[in-house]
């Protein structure tokens, strides 16, 4: 049995933090240029998120070696899907209108998807998991197209942000209590623009003679 979990950390295999809050969101997020999307980084991600085990991980590493056919396969259908939720949640985020044919690589997978969600406990805390049966790599995939038909499926009003900081350009879902969260880590960009409020503020103007 593969468990396909959603978000629960990050890992120092990427880049980029996985802020999203959503596993849909932190793949288009650690995937600016998705046809760029490497394998390994395919692999690290879902470490990352938890999707595989690390001992999983390393076997998945050692795959294009072993079955290069397999893993080009995937990572096709991984580089399709990036694309294709990247159009989506742009579109989302400027209330635009979402096409049909960018949702059809997440129907792809979903499609092909057999399992059941489980209600599994965590040191106290409850979540939904879905418990698929494992069976070719598609699986591995799985869980990030549940995450997006989910995010999709609510509509306009969908807590999708995108950072405020215009160099940044991560996508995050805003479970703040305000529902008016601008940056996707108060760590990162948050801090930033603090430090640089800061230093405008306390500027030395210039003198004139």
């Amino acid at each position: 049995m593969l468990v396909l979990t959603g978000y629960r950390g990050p890992s120092l295999h990427i880049s980029s933090p996985l802020v999203g809050g959503r596993l849909c969101l932190d793949l288009v997020n650690v995937t600016p240029v998705p046809h760029t999307l490497s394998w390994e980084e395919l692999i690290h991600f879902l470490e990352a998120a938890r999707v595989v085990s690390v001992e999983r991980s390393a076997q998945l590493l050692a795959l294009p070696q072993s079955d290069p056919q397999a893993a080009e396969a995937l990572l096709l259908k991984a580089r399709q899907l990036c694309s294709s939720l990247r159009r989506l949640f742009t579109s989302m985020h400027r209330k635009q209108r979402i096409a049909s044919e960018w949702v059809e690589p997440v129907n792809d997978i979903l499609r092909i998807t057999e399992g059941h969600d489980e209600l599994l406990c965590e040191k106290g805390i409850w979540r939904i998991e879905f418990i698929a049966r494992e069976g070719g790599l598609d699986w591995l995939l799985a869980a990030v197209a549940r995450s997006a038909a989910e995010l999709v499926a609510e509509g306009p009003g969908a807590r999708l942000r995108l950072c405020a900081n215009p160099r940044c350009g991560l996508f995050f879902h805003d479970n703040s209590r305000t529902h008016r969260r601008r940056w996707c880590s108060m760590a990162i960009c948050g801090n930033r623009n603090k430090v640089a409020a800061f230093a405008r503020k306390h500027s030395t103007p210039p003198q004139y003679s």
